[in-house]
């Protein structure tokens, strides 16, 4: 568990994207206002991406198209706190998104529950006060080989 401000939690983020392979799934959990789109711009800059970061909470998914590793990259960021029902995510097509290249960030995972493929990592995220309380949790053995690389970078922070 980390204990961050804002400026760290970019920096944690972007230690994530560096070490994140091709088709990795992020759940990321945590109140309303906790840090979720703070952790994604971080992770969507040190990718390269210049233009504004918003939670797509409107429009659900956001798409980004990034370099990884000398090669273009899939990055779909998902917001479903407005999600009424798990079946709107079939009518916008969510298994086109989960196909195994991309790599998706979805924030509020519970609104699509049993749509959803199943977490490579979680990241929870809790406010206290000026700080943030990160934890990131491996899930699937991708999760835990990401982890693996991240552990002795994230000590250093």
């Amino acid at each position: 568990m980390f204990i961050l401000d804002e400026v760290m939690m970019e920096k944690v983020a972007a230690i994530v994207a560096s070490y994140s392979p091709s088709g990795l799934i992020f759940y990321l959990e945590g109140d309303l206002g906790a840090g979720k789109t703070t952790f994604v711009r971080g992770f969507l800059r040190h990718l390269g991406c210049q233009g504004a970061v918003k939670s797509p909470t409107f429009t659900i998914v956001e798409p980004y198209r990034l370099e990884l590793n000398g090669k273009q990259q899939e990055v779909f960021h998902f917001d479903l706190y407005r999600l009424c029902d798990p079946e709107e995510l079939e009518y916008m097509g969510i298994q086109d998104y989960l196909d195994g290249e991309a790599i998706n960030l979805i924030e509020w995972p519970e609104k699509g529950q049993g749509l959803l493929a199943p977490a490579d990592v979680i990241i929870t995220i809790s406010y206290q006060g000026k700080s943030r309380e990160l934890e990131i949790q491996p899930i699937s053995e991708k999760g835990i080989s990401l982890y693996a690389q991240l552990k002795p970078a994230l000590e250093q922070i």
